[in-house]
C-alpha cells in the first residue's frame, strides 16, 4: 500500500516546510471547509465517521493492515500493543457514542445544525445553536494516538477545517486515520490537514496561529505557557497540561477470591500504550488489612507483566530510554539489598517490565515503559495526603473496591481534585463521552447564539 501524498506529513523527510507552504495549506483549507464541509448535516458526519471506524476494527482494511505492519517501526510499540489500543478506541466510536456526546455536550442532537431546545427550554420559549471554529490548529504532544484521532472527530463534527501539527516522529498513525477519512470522503479529506515539524518552530507556528480561530494543545505545562503567548488574542485557545494518575485497591478487594483478577487488570493498565500516557498509573497504592498484602501484590503483578510480555511484548525502546530504566533498576536493587521496606521484580535481560515495592507511600514518578510502582496505605485518606504533591495534576484513578464502599470513596477523590475515576484495568480506555482534564471536549470548541421567542 502506498499512501498518496495528500498531507504536508506525507512528504519525505527531506523536504523543507516554508511559512509560504502553510499559509496556502491554512487558505485552502478555509475554502474547502466552506466548499465541503461547513453545511453537512450532523447525521450525516456521524454515519461517516462511525463507518470509519468500523472499517479500522476490520482486520482486512487496508489502513490497519499497514499500520500494525509498518507501525512498530515508527511508533515504537509492537503490533500486538497496537491491535489492542486501535481496537479499544475504534469501538468507542459508534453513532449512538457519538449521538450521547451531542446530547452530553450540547443538551441536543441538533445543535449544530439548526436553532434546537430542550423540554426545559421549550417552556421557556427559547432555543439555541452552536457554531464551530472556521479553523483548529491542533498541536500534539506525545506517541499515544487516541488524543490526536479524538481532536480530529471533534473538529469535524463542528464543521471546522483542521490543520494537526503533530510532534516531531509521531505522525504516522495520526496521517494514517487522516487518509482513511479522506479514502472514505476525499472532500471532507481535503479540509484536513496533517503535518509535523519540531516543537517551538517559530517562523511556522506564526503563520498558523494566525489563520487560527481556536488552538488546540497538548504537551508539558511548560510548552502550553509558551504556546499561549503566541496564540492571538483573537483565537480561542484550550491547552490540555501534564497530568498524572495512579491505582488504588482496597483491602476490601482483595479479602474474596478475585486477587488474582484485580493483580491482572492492574497489569492491563500498565501495559496498555506502554504506560506513555496521561491517564496511565504511575503507582498502585494497596490497601492493609485484606488477603493479599501490598508486596505480594507487587510480586504477583511482576509475575503477569512477564506473561503479558510474552502475549504483548512492550517492544524497542531508544537507548537513552532503557538507559533511564537500568540506572532506576540499579539505584532499587541496592536499596533493597540493604532495607526490607524495598522489593524489585525484573524482566531479565531486558527493561521489558519493572515492579517496584516500596514502604514508603509517597508518590513517586514512574519512568514509564512499563515500570510501576506499588505502595501500602492504611486508606485512601493515607494515599491522597502522600500524593499532595501532585494535586490538581491527576487525571484518573482507577479503583478496585467494593460497590457500597465506591461512591464515598468516588466524592473524596472528586473533592480531593481527581477528574475521572474509573474500574481499575480501563485507566487507559476511556468513554467517548469522557470529559478530558474534566472540561467538555466538544463544549470547549462551540460558540453559542440563544434565541428568545
Amino acid at each position: 500500500m502506498n499512501l498518496p501524498n495528500y498531507f504536508l506529513a506525507d512528504l519525505p523527510p527531506e523536504a523543507t516546510l516554508s511559512q509560504a507552504m502553510i499559509e496556502e495549506a491554512c487558505q485552502t483549507l478555509k475554502r474547502n471547509r466552506e466548499q465541503y464541509l461547513a453545511n453537512r448535516t450532523t447525521p450525516s458526519l456521524i454515519r461517516l465517521i462511525s463507518g470509519v471506524a468500523e472499517n479500522w476494527l476490520e482486520p482486512d482494511y487496508p489502513f490497519r493492515k499497514f499500520a500494525l505492519e509498518h507501525g512498530p517501526r515508527a511508533t515504537g510499540f509492537s503490533a500486538a500493543t497496537l491491535t489492542v489500543g486501535l481496537d479499544n478506541f475504534f469501538k468507542q466510536v459508534t453513532a449512538e457514542n457519538l449521538n450521547a456526546l451531542l446530547v452530553q455536550e450540547l443538551g441536543h442532537t441538533q445543535r449544530l445544525d439548526a436553532p434546537s431546545a430542550t423540554t426545559t427550554e421549550q417552556k421557556g420559549l427559547r432555543a439555541a445553536l452552536a457554531n464551530g471554529p472556521e479553523f483548529i490548529a491542533h498541536i500534539t504532544g506525545g506517541r499515544i494516538p487516541n488524543p490526536v484521532f479524538i481532536s480530529i472527530i471533534l473538529g469535524v463534527l463542528v464543521r471546522s477545517a483542521q490543520f494537526v501539527k503533530c510532534a516531531s516522529g509521531t505522525s504516522f498513525l495520526p496521517r494514517l486515520f487522516a487518509h482513511s477519512l479522506y479514502d472514505a470522503d476525499p472532500k471532507l479529506g481535503a479540509c484536513l490537514e496533517i503535518a509535523e515539524w519540531r516543537g517551538g518552530t517559530a517562523h511556522l507556528e506564526k503563520v498558523l496561529f494566525h489563520e487560527a480561530d481556536c488552538v488546540t494543545a497538548t504537551g508539558s505545562d511548560e510548552t502550553l505557557a509558551e504556546i499561549r503567548k503566541h496564540v492571538p488574542i483573537k483565537a480561542r485557545f484550550l491547552g490540555y497540561g501534564h497530568r498524572v494518575s495512579f491505582g488504588y485497591v482496597t483491602h476490601d478487594a482483595l479479602a474474596g477470591f478475585s486477587p488474582k483478577k484485580i493483580v491482572a487488570r492492574a497489569a492491563t493498565d500498565v501495559v496498555a500504550w506502554n504506560q506513555l500516557g496521561c491517564l496511565s498509573p504511575h503507582v498502585i497504592y494497596v490497601e492493609n488489612g485484606g488477603g493479599v498484602t501490598a508486596d505480594q501484590f507487587a510480586e504477583m503483578l511482576g509475575e503477569e507483566l512477564a506473561r503479558r510480555e510474552q502475549l504483548e511484548p512492550r517492544g524497542e525502546l531508544p537507548p537513552e530510554s532503557a538507559a533511564v530504566i537500568a540506572s532506576k533498576r540499579a539505584f532499587y536493587e541496592i536499596r533493597a539489598a540493604h532495607s526490607p521496606e524495598t522489593r524489585h521484580w525484573a524482566s531479565e535481560n531486558s527493561t521489558a517490565w519493572t515492579v517496584i515495592y516500596e514502604a514508603d507511600p509517597r508518590f513517586q514518578l514512574s519512568c514509564l515503559n512499563r515500570f510501576i510502582y506499588v505502595k501500602g496505605v492504611t486508606s485512601l485518606t493515607e494515599a491522597l495526603q502522600n500524593a499532595d504533591s501532585i494535586r490538581g495534576k491527576v487525571s484518573t484513578v482507577g479503583l478496585a473496591g467494593t460497590e457500597e464502599k465506591l461512591p464515598e470513596m468516588v466524592a473524596q477523590l472528586s473533592r480531593w481534585g481527581a477528574t475521572r475515576v474509573c474500574p481499575l484495568g480501563q485507566m487507559q480506555n476511556p468513554p467517548l463521552l469522557w470529559r478530558h482534564d474534566g472540561r467538555p471536549a466538544l463544549g470547549d470548541l462551540v460558540t453559542w447564539t440563544d434565541w428568545e421567542q
